[in-house]
């Protein structure tokens, strides 16, 4: 089904024709475009892996908060360590995973 773009705020439509006006900002048809091949295949091909990337985000965001109520809780240097290297993880993959959904939105790879 083709893809279409809404020129004023960056939707993606997936339908044979454009609606009537844009779901989200309420442009006419006629601000509508269809995208190429080249930027449907594009689009197609990353929705796995950014919705991945979400997923990921998700579950780090999870490990950032059960990271923290570990260091609160101190139970013990080993344990306090742990959490530490696991906050550390989670926040540093975060900023990767923000820093590569970035880069496919500038590269169209997102609809």
């Amino acid at each position: 089904m083709p893809l279409w773009k809404c020129t004023i705020c960056g939707l993606i439509y997936e339908a044979t024709e454009p609606p009537e006006k844009c779901p989200k900002c309420g442009a006419p048809k006629e601000k509508f475009i269809k995208l190429t091949e080249e930027e449907e295949r594009l689009i197609t091909r990353s929705r796995l892996t950014n919705y991945l990337h979400m997923k990921a985000h998700t579950l780090l965001q999870e490990l950032l908060e059960i990271a923290e109520k570990g260091i609160a809780d101190n139970l013990d240097p080993g344990c306090h360590k742990i959490f530490m290297e696991e906050r550390e993880f989670a926040l540093i993959t975060i900023q990767k995973i923000k820093a590569e959904l970035e880069a496919h939105l500038k590269k169209g790879k997102w609809g």
